[in-house]
């Protein structure tokens, strides 16, 4: 397990061609020093049932700003509030801003865990660095998000078809209209109950409309970080899928039309290789890929397993159709944090649709994967994957 922890942090940590944040560094906040303002007026919980994605939220929140000429304040949490920001604050002229995406589950002993929270860290603090705001601590941040959780504990739904999302978020309040490095910034952190990402459920096939025209990053760019900007431009892509009969997008890139992400999600292909061996096949981690948690999760039991190949390598549009036409494509499938698995079942290209035999085929790996997944979760199975957090 030593050695997979060690392969994985290789393979996460992606070291850029300079250090962008090494003039932003300082000494971080402190966990020890976080206060807590409790909320008088604490609002009434969901129906789990009841719930959709990203609409509702708790009574609490995180905040921790930040100055040039001061450093970091104190952690606080205090009752979920409006924030007032200058009308030329930089986040809101340049994008200076980024965001992770995590989650809190209801063990079935009433334990709340998070799931592989680290990597989240990890992730936001290069989007931090790329986006020149301040450096931080990884460790005294996780701490901090976790005595949110714990003092929002009640928001964590009593369902194993629901959990609480956790949005972190570290954006420039410059009151400035100079595009220039944010003198000051702010981390904060949402928490609220989520249910299926998608309206089709949590275990639907969804349909993906593959355009050429139209491209979500770029080598050189900026596509491997977690920032709002990467974001915000692919809402008329997924409008135009709609308007066709689609319900997510899968981008291409280049000549080769590399298949890259499916919507927010990383791409997955299970298929029968030109070799006749069972392989599991995602884009690589080049700096166009998100370098996602469920991703790594999946690429680590899958090596774990070792029923299968398992490999991280580019694959251009005519050698999928190829690959359809031939039979041998057996499941393709998105992964994220928010829908955990989400299998793909056709695709529209340039005109024609090709039907992906994913639910025909089970799909006894994405089924297996979501299972394994959401039993580390939901803490069916142990795993240190999964720490407990109240």
């Amino acid at each position: 397990m030593a050695a997979l922890r060690t392969a994985l942090h290789a393979r996460l940590v992606q070291t850029l061609p300079f250090s962008f944040g090494s003039l932003r560094s300082a000494s971080s906040f402190k966990a020890a020093d976080l206060t807590v303002e409790r909320n008088p007026k604490c609002s009434p919980k969901p129906d789990p049932s009841t719930l959709q994605f990203g609409k509702q939220f708790s009574d609490h929140m995180l905040t921790i700003n930040w100055s040039e000429k001061d450093g970091w304040d104190a952690p606080q949490i205090k009752p979920f509030q409006n924030l007032s920001l200058h009308p030329a604050c930089s986040a809101l002229h340049y994008s200076i801003e980024l965001f992770e995406g995590m989650k809190a589950f209801r063990g079935v002993d009433n334990n709340i865990r998070l799931f592989r929270p680290m990597l989240n860290m990890e992730r936001m603090h290069r989007s931090a660095e790329r986006s020149c705001l301040p450096l931080f601590d990884k460790t005294e941040l996780l701490e901090c998000i976790k005595k949110l959780v714990e003092v929002d504990q009640d928001w964590v739904p009593f369902s194993q078809d629901a959990s609480l999302y956790i949005r972190p978020t570290f954006i420039g309040t410059e009151p400035s209209l100079g595009v220039s490095r944010a003198g000051k910034a702010l981390i904060f952190v949402i928490v609220g109950p989520v249910g299926p990402y998608f309206a089709t459920g949590s275990f639907n096939p969804v349909s993906l409309l593959a355009d050429p025209a139209f491209v979500r990053a770029w080598k050189g760019g900026v596509g491997a970080y977690k920032m709002g900007g990467n974001y915000g431009p692919t809402i008329a892509v997924q409008t135009e899928a709609l308007k066709q009969g689609c319900q997510q997008v899968l981008w291409l890139h280049g000549q080769d039309e590399e298949i890259t992400e499916v919507g927010t999600m990383n791409l997955f292909i299970y298929w029968t290789n030109t070799k006749g061996e069972r392989e599991l096949v995602t884009p690589p981690l080049d700096g166009i890929i998100l370098p996602g948690v469920t991703r790594q999760s999946l690429l680590d039991l899958g090596r774990v397993w070792g029923e299968f190949k398992v490999t991280e390598r580019t694959m251009g549009m005519k050698e999928l159709l190829e690959a359809l036409d031939a039979g041998r494509v057996l499941e393709v499938f998105g992964a994220g944090t928010a829908c955990v698995v989400c299998p793909v079942g056709s695709l529209l290209y340039k005109g024609k649709t090709y039907q992906i035999p994913t639910m025909q085929n089970g799909p006894d790996l994405a089924k297996r994967f979501f299972k394994e997944l959401t039993d580390i979760q939901y803490g069916r199975k142990p795993s240190e994957w999964a720490p407990v957090v109240a």
